[in-house]
């Protein structure tokens, strides 16, 4: 009886460098948006009024993370987080893929419970994945198909959401008022406003969430990890997931699984498409982007043009953009621009897993009480000193842990229990 070779993981020599640079970039820009989450309250990501960044140069950061990068990061790490499924999901078998995506929610967990980062992205992204095997073998035009489905349920879920506020707001304006000058409101006025600050939870949030929030960054470390949990438990899993951000990574993940299967994530296409892709992307992403922004910035940051997930053109905003980055870093590859740049993204890219955990625990090192305790404490514009210290770090990591091993340390051992076996890890003279 033979056997055939058992899978394993994927040999340096074989690795995609258009995907490993596409990945490092992304995850270093994650954490320009993560920065908020960690360093401020977290309706600060929503609401630029909640920290003061308003005006003068909090507000120029507000107005340039939100309109370049708010949402595209996260779409081009979807994306490729499905094409990762359709190179893991060939030739293994379902068993090694189900390992490999129980694995990664553990990880999540541990992320999201254990380093106290509410924003973990590793739950939904394992939680989706789990899915994605029975899509392995679609055809692009399918996948292209079930993403867009996917898509126009989150934009009719964003247009009910919008509209929601539009019709309460006239209502509650007038019943607040009204308590404002001491007037007696009726019962279902009072249901009118529950409702109203149930919608608004994530933007308005109501003084014990804020006070749990606090906790969750300030005292000991037990302290901190009973009102993170709390926080996850009580909201996060049971609603924003469910809800929202398990379609919002599954509709990208589609969407880069479509991609890779026609070869535009490798940089295989024609430097046409991806000049298309990058012309067109940014200008229709720029201005999905700036018109919202206005929209917020023009409504005093009213409740109802808060939340990115109650504009109907959130998601044409920010895929557009990914795609627009998309379509400039594959010319680069293509083209051999910037090389040195290319190989430093490629190698952050590589050891992903390693380095969103080590922004998790730098965040909980800088930020939380056991460490520096800067949490609440830096200006808006102040945070992205943190995040070039973070990215120079983590670049100069990377490149260094790459020159003498396959694979990050996290990734090395997310292999070793995916396969059940110890991967060898150092490369040859090492």
């Amino acid at each position: 009886m033979t056997t055939g070779p058992q899978p394993g993981p994927v040999a340096p020599g074989e690795r995609i460098e258009a995907l490993d640079v596409l990945r490092g970039f992304a995850l270093l820009g994650i954490l320009l948006l993560n920065i908020i989450g960690f360093g401020l309250p977290f309706v600060s990501y929503l609401n630029p009024a909640a920290d003061g960044a308003t005006e003068g140069l909090n507000f120029g950061v507000y107005v340039t993370v939100d309109v370049f990068f708010e949402g595209a990061l996260r779409a081009l790490f979807s994306m490729l987080f499905g094409a990762g499924v359709c190179l893991f999901a060939s030739g293994r078998g379902a068993g090694p893929y189900y390992r490999r995506q129980s694995l990664l929610l553990l990880f999540g967990f541990f992320d999201a419970f254990v380093l106290l980062w509410t924003g973990d992205i590793l739950v939904p992204y394992a939680l989706a994945g789990l899915i994605l095997y029975l899509a392995r073998d679609w055809r692009p035009r399918t996948l292209y198909i079930a993403s867009g489905v996917v898509f126009a349920y989150l934009a009719l879920l964003y247009s009910v959401i919008w509209m929601g506020f539009e019709a309460l707001g006239g209502p509650v304006a007038e019943i607040q008022a009204r308590l404002a000058a001491g007037e007696a409101v009726s019962a279902a006025d009072r249901a009118l406003l529950a409702q109203h600050a149930e919608m608004a939870f994530t933007v308005r949030p109501p003084e014990a969430e804020l006070a749990r929030e606090v906790a969750s960054w300030r005292g000991t470390y037990a302290e901190s990890f009973a009102a993170n949990a709390a926080g996850l438990l009580g909201s996060t899993y049971p609603v924003n997931l469910p809800l929202v951000v398990f379609w919002d990574a599954l509709a990208g993940m589609l969407l880069g699984m479509a991609l890779f299967r026609t070869g535009v994530l490798q940089a295989k296409r024609s430097p046409r498409l991806y000049v298309v892709l990058a012309g067109a992307g940014l200008a229709v992403g720029l201005a999905v982007n700036v018109t919202e922004v206005g929209l917020r910035a023009g409504s005093g940051f009213d409740t109802q043009w808060l939340p990115s997930f109650s504009s109907p053109l959130y998601d044409v905003g920010r895929i557009a953009m990914g795609l627009g980055y998309l379509g400039l870093i594959m010319l680069a590859c293509q083209r051999g621009l910037w090389e040195a740049v290319r190989r430093a993204l490629a190698a952050v890219g590589r050891m992903a897993l390693t380095n969103y955990l080590m922004q998790s625990l730098i965040g909980l090192f800088v930020f939380h009480e056991i460490g520096l305790g800067w949490w609440n404490e830096l200006e808006r514009y102040q945070l992205y000193f943190v995040v070039a210290a973070v990215w120079a770090f983590q670049v100069a990591f990377s490149v260094a842990w790459m020159r003498r091993y396959r694979f990050g340390p996290i990734e090395w051992l997310w292999r070793a229990l995916t396969y059940g076996r110890l991967p060898p890890n150092a490369l040859p003279g090492r």
